[in-house]
C-alpha cells in the first residue's frame, strides 16, 4: 500500500472514531485492496467491520442483494451496481457506511463499450451514495492502485461534505 492511502486512511480514521461510526465494504475488482486501506490505521477494529470480495455475480446477487435484472441488463460494472454494493454492505454488516468497486482492472475482460480500466466507485449510506468511474487503462497493478486511492479519497471527501452540511 503507497503513502498516500495511508495517510488518508489515517484522515478517515480519525472522523470515524470521533463519530463513533462504522464502515465496511464491498469489493469486486479491487479484492480486498480497499479493505486493507482501511485497517491500515491501528486501531481500525472500532470502525471497520469487515468487507465482502464479490467477485462473481452469484455473491453479488445472493449476498449483497444486487438485482439479477440489473446485472443482466447492464453487466456488473455499472453506476447502478456499485451503489447496490453499498447499500448490500451496510445491511449485511450493519455499518453507518460502506465503500464499493467493481470493474474491469485488466489485462483482459474488456469489450469495446467495457474497456479494461473502467471501474466504478462508491460510497455513502444506505440512503445517500456517491460514485465515481475511472476509465483509463494503466496496466492491472497501476488501474487498481489508482482505483483504491480514489476510493479512500472520495469517502474522505464523503465524511468532510457531511461534517460542512452539519456546520449550516
Amino acid at each position: 500500500m503507497d503513502f498516500e492511502s495511508k495517510i488518508i486512511s489515517r484522515d478517515i480514521s480519525q472522523l470515524l472514531w470521533e463519530r463513533e461510526e462504522t464502515v465496511s465494504t464491498a469489493e469486486s475488482c479491487t479484492g480486498g485492496r480497499i479493505a486493507e486501506a482501511m485497517m491500515a490505521v491501528p486501531g481500525a477494529s472500532k470502525y471497520f467491520k469487515g468487507g465482502v470480495i464479490c467477485y462473481v455475480d452469484e455473491v453479488k446477487i445472493h449476498l449483497l442483494g444486487v438485482s439479477p435484472e440489473l446485472l443482466d441488463e447492464k453487466t456488473a460494472v455499472c453506476e447502478e451496481v456499485a451503489i447496490d454494493l453499498v447499500k448490500g454492505a451496510c445491511k449485511i454488516m450493519n455499518t453507518t457506511y460502506a465503500l464499493a468497486a467493481t470493474g474491469i482492472a485488466g489485462p483482459t475482460g474488456g469489450t469495446k463499450e467495457i474497456p479494461v480500466g473502467t471501474i466504478w466507485l462508491a460510497c455513502g449510506t444506505p440512503d445517500h451514495v456517491v460514485t465515481c468511474k475511472v476509465e483509463e487503462d494503466h496496466g492491472r497493478d497501476i488501474n487498481l492502485a489508482i482505483a483504491t486511492n480514489k476510493a479512500m479519497q472520495m469517502f474522505l471527501d464523503f465524511l468532510k461534505a457531511q461534517d460542512e452540511s452539519e456546520e449550516r
